[in-house]
């Protein structure tokens, strides 16, 4: 387990949740949105909604994902 992770674990809830809306803050800040991806497959699909800003629906952020090792 990497010590990040391991500091992670070892915080209480209510220090996780204070850090989790630091972290969304600063995702927010960058350009990332909380607008849902569009589904072309779903029949309230509407793509006369989708925002302009978005590439291909999307945000321009990546998440990157790490390891659990």
């Amino acid at each position: 387990m990497s010590d990040e992770w391991k500091e992670w674990v070892g915080l209480t809830p209510l220090e996780r949740f204070a850090r989790s809306e630091q972290i969304l803050v600063e995702y927010i800040a960058q350009g990332g949105s909380l607008d849902p991806d569009p589904d072309p497959t779903s029949p309230f699909d509407a793509p006369e909604t989708w925002r302009p800003d978005l590439a291909h629906g999307r945000a321009s952020l990546r998440l990157l994902r790490r390891g659990a090792g």
